[in-house]
C-alpha cells in the first residue's frame, strides 16, 4: 500500500529568525511522503530568501502581497495536493514521528476522525516545552471539546492537528476576516465537519508562545473585533449543532471570557458581549483569573476598576 501524501502548509509572515527551524522540523519527518508548502505573505525581512535556501530539498515557496495569515493558510491549502493536511506556523515545530504516529493511529479509528497530539509551549528551547495544557490531552466529540474550551479556555494548538483532507473541505478556507483566533473558528467547523477528535499519545507539537508583535499578542481594535467576531462565529455553530443548557452556559461563557481578557474597551463590544451573556441565561465565570496580588488589589476595588487602570497604564 502506497504512504498517503500529507500536505505541510505553513504561512510565514516576517519569521526569518525562525523560519529555518520550522521548515527542518517538517523536513525531518519519518513519515517520507510528504509536500512541503511555505505561503510568504509579504515579509518584509528576509523570510522570502530563508524560505527559497529549501527549495533544492523540495519544498515549495510562494509569495502573496500581504493579506494575513488565513489568506496564507488558504493559499496553501489551494495548492495542497495530501490526502491529509499538516498546518504548521513559521515559528512552531513538530517532533519527527508526529505524522508517522497519527497517521498509524487514524488507521485504526472511524472514517471523519481527527487526531491531535500533545503540545507545549516554549520560548527559545523546545527542550524545555512545558506541557501543561493536559485538559486536551484526551478523545473529544466534537461538543464536548467546544463546550470544555467555553468553559475554561482550553485551547488545541492549530500544529497539534492532523486533518484528513476532506475534513478540511467540508469545513470551507479559513476566514480571512478574522486575525485573532482565527484558528479557532476554523477548528470549530473542522470539528463539526468530523466524528470526532482522537488524541495521539505519540508525536509533540512546540508553540513558541509570548513573542512580541506576533498574532496571539495583539490587543488592538482590530484583534479586539476579531476575537468577538470569532466568538460569534463559534458560538452560533456551537448552538446550532446542539442547543442545551450546557451549550448556552458554554456560549455564555465565551462572552464572559472576552470582557474578562479585553475589558473596558471596545465599550461597545463589552455592552454586546455583557448582553449576549445575560442572554444565553448567565456565565459561572464570576472573575477573571489573576495572580495573588492582583486579587488582592481586586478584592479592594474590584476587578473591573483593576482592570481600568491596567487599560490606562497601557498594561
Amino acid at each position: 500500500m502506497s504512504q498517503p501524501l500529507v500536505s505541510i502548509i505553513i504561512p510565514c509572515y516576517n519569521a526569518g529568525r525562525w523560519l529555518a527551524e520550522s521548515v527542518a522540523s517538517a523536513l525531518a519527518q519519518t513519515h517520507a511522503h510528504t509536500e512541503i508548502i511555505v505561503v510568504d505573505d509579504g515579509s518584509r525581512d528576509d523570510s522570502l530568501a530563508r524560505a527559497r535556501s529549501f527549495e533544492p530539498r523540495g519544498v515549495r515557496v510562494v509569495a502573496q502581497a500581504n493579506a494575513g495569515a488565513s489568506a496564507a493558510r488558504n493559499h496553501g491549502l489551494r495548492l495542497a495536493r495530501g490526502g491529509f493536511i499538516q498546518f504548521l506556523d513559521a515559528d512552531d515545530l513538530i517532533s519527527p514521528d508526529k505524522i508517522t504516529a497519527q497517521l498509524a493511529f487514524l488507521e485504526a479509528k472511524p472514517a471523519g476522525t481527527l487526531a491531535t497530539c500533545a503540545w507545549g509551549r516554549f520560548q527559545a528551547d523546545p527542550a524545555a516545552a512545558q506541557f501543561v495544557d493536559t485538559a486536551v490531552f484526551r478523545d473529544f466529540a466534537p461538543v464536548d471539546f467546544l463546550v470544555l474550551a467555553g468553559d475554561t479556555g482550553a485551547m488545541m494548538h492549530p500544529s497539534s492537528w492532523l486533518l484528513p483532507r476532506p475534513m478540511a473541505d467540508q469545513a470551507g478556507p479559513w476566514d480571512e476576516n478574522l486575525t485573532l483566533n482565527d484558528d479557532g473558528e476554523y477548528f470549530c467547523r473542522v470539528l463539526l465537519a468530523s466524528t470526532g477528535m482522537a488524541y495521539c499519545a505519540e508525536g509533540r507539537s512546540y508553540y513558541r508562545s509570548s513573542l512580541a508583535g506576533s498574532l496571539s499578542q495583539q490587543r488592538g481594535e482590530r484583534a479586539r473585533r476579531s476575537q468577538f467576531r470569532s466568538i460569534e462565529l463559534i458560538t452560533q455553530q456551537l448552538l446550532a449543532a446542539e442547543d442545551s443548557p450546557r451549550t448556552r452556559q458554554a456560549a455564555a461563557n465565551y462572552y464572559q471570557r472576552f470582557i474578562h481578557d479585553f475589558f473596558p474597551a471596545p465599550a461597545d463590544l463589552m455592552q454586546l458581549a455583557a448582553g449576549r451573556v445575560a442572554g444565553l441565561g448567565g456565565t459561572t465565570l464570576a472573575t477573571p483569573p489573576m495572580g495573588r496580588h492582583t486579587r488582592w488589589l481586586a478584592r479592594l476595588l474590584g476587578w473591573k476598576n483593576v482592570w481600568r487602570l491596567k487599560y490606562l497604564l497601557g498594561r
